[in-house]
């Protein structure tokens, strides 16, 4: 079996015979929905609009039949039915836009056909001034509703059955088929124009949607990322601490006996190798973000700096007191993801509420630590942001990571309040009394 390239000769024959094919689907598929402009106005729009269309129709129908009856008034019924028709056509093409072009199109044919005895030389042929307003109008509306290529094919036959109308003919007529071309250009190429813009203007929508959510995303495993990083310094620290306790134990011991050296070498070989799994799976997070900033590592912050990122928000000019309710050792983990939801609130209050005042209040409760940050109204309006609300991802992931809970709204007096509920598993101490620094 052999295979011949298909030369320039097949794919022209091809294309000619999906030529019939591509137009009539072209001139019969159904047209765009009714645009809906996304704006709660937009359904009144439409009556009313609709309503506008039916008076413009009227008046060219009423001028149409009268430019194309006889003097005598003889023809008025035949030309008014058929005048009505068009104009009925005219406001069709707002719901079938394809069915009512063909309709007018066809119309206007019929009319002419009919018209051309009683015509006299002076009267314009095939179209008159309100029949040439009639059939613009037809293209414009469905050129706002079909792609350009459909709109051209539509063009070109109005313009042929125009031309045909002045082929047969029984007394010469003043032809205007020259000087109308280029208005039926003109109408169809505003209509597609207009259709352009609409369809630019949806998808740039659209896209901008799919943008934010992208955005949203990515900062949420930006987040998450962070988070992984942190935990496995956390993490890390602790199993170092249990294969160094490990190892030292026995030394700590007189006489260990061969089963406590054998249990204690094996958590510390279980420890190593947690270590170093952790560190093959994790590790690298932490190396590509040291080596993109440029900084070497440091200790993870968590509460017993809370004063220090308290001081560097005062002095950019943000007025923040703080209150402390008991008292009670925590787990690092809650300890680095209080420090990091509050010092991303104190950084949305410094973004979106310039002038207010901010109060911090960390509470040590039985089964868990309640941080709350609210500050009041902003003295003046904030700049507008791209990327606002995406803190509050991070702030839900940390505390979702730990079982807890995180609310964020707008308070009565027109303020913002952030509150987290992470849970604690360690054992509680006893309450003390609440600490407030202004």
């Amino acid at each position: 079996m052999t295979w011949k390239p298909v030369g320039d000769k097949e794919r022209v024959k091809a294309a000619l015979r999906r030529a019939p094919r591509v137009l009539f689907e072209d001139l019969t598929a159904p047209a765009d929905p009714l645009p809906d402009m996304g704006q709660p106005g937009w359904p009144v729009w439409r009556p009313v609009f609709g309503m506008l269309l039916v008076i413009c129709a009227t008046f060219l129908t009423v001028f149409y039949v009268n430019e194309m009856s006889p003097g005598d008034g003889g023809g008025i019924p035949k030309y008014g039915v058929l005048g009505f028709a068009q104009g009925a056509a005219l406001v069709a093409v707002m719901f079938r836009p394809v069915s009512a072009w063909w309709a007018s199109t066809v119309l206007m044919v019929v009319t002419a056909w009919l018209s051309e005895p009683d015509m006299s030389r002076d009267q314009l042929f095939p179209w008159s001034v309100p029949g040439l307003a009639l059939q613009c109008g037809a293209l414009f509306l469905l050129a706002l509703r079909v792609p350009p290529r459909r709109a051209a094919g539509a063009l070109v036959i109005t313009l042929l059955a125009g031309l045909s109308c002045t082929v047969f003919t029984t007394t010469p007529h003043h032809y205007v088929i020259y000087r109308s071309t280029p208005v039926l250009i003109a109408a169809v190429v505003f209509g597609a124009s207009l259709r352009g813009l609409r369809v630019a203007r949806t998808q740039l929508v659209v896209q901008e949607e799919l943008t934010a959510g992208e955005r949203a995303r990515r900062t949420l495993l930006e987040e998450r990322n962070r988070i992984a990083r942190e935990l496995h310094d956390v993490v890390a620290h602790h199993m170092s601490v249990i294969s160094i306790q490990a190892q030292v134990a026995p030394h700590l011991v007189e006489n260990p006996s061969d089963e406590l050296r054998e249990n204690l070498a094996g958590i510390r070989q279980n420890a190593v190798e947690a270590l170093t799994e952790l560190r093959h799976v994790l590790g690298v997070l932490r190396s590509e973000d040291a080596l993109s900033q440029g900084v070497r590592h440091t200790p993870q912050p968590t509460l017993d700096r809370l004063d220090e990122l308290v001081a560097n928000v005062r002095a950019a000019g943000l007025t923040v007191t703080t209150a402390t309710t008991g008292a009670r050792p925590l787990p690092p983990g809650v300890g680095l993801s209080a420090f990091r939801i509050i010092q991303e609130a104190l950084s949305n209050a410094m973004r979106h509420a310039p002038g207010a005042r901010v109060r911090v209040e960390t509470a040590y409760g039985t089964t868990g630590l309640t941080v709350r940050v609210t500050n009041t109204a902003p003295d003046a309006a904030p700049a507008r942001s791209q990327s606002m609300g995406h803190g509050l991802l991070g702030m839900g992931e940390r505390a979702a990571m730990l079982g807890g809970e995180l609310a964020a709204g707008a308070t009565p007096d027109g303020g913002y309040e952030v509150t987290a509920i992470l849970p604690v598993s360690a054992p509680a101490l006893a309450a003390e009394p609440a600490e407030e620094t202004p």
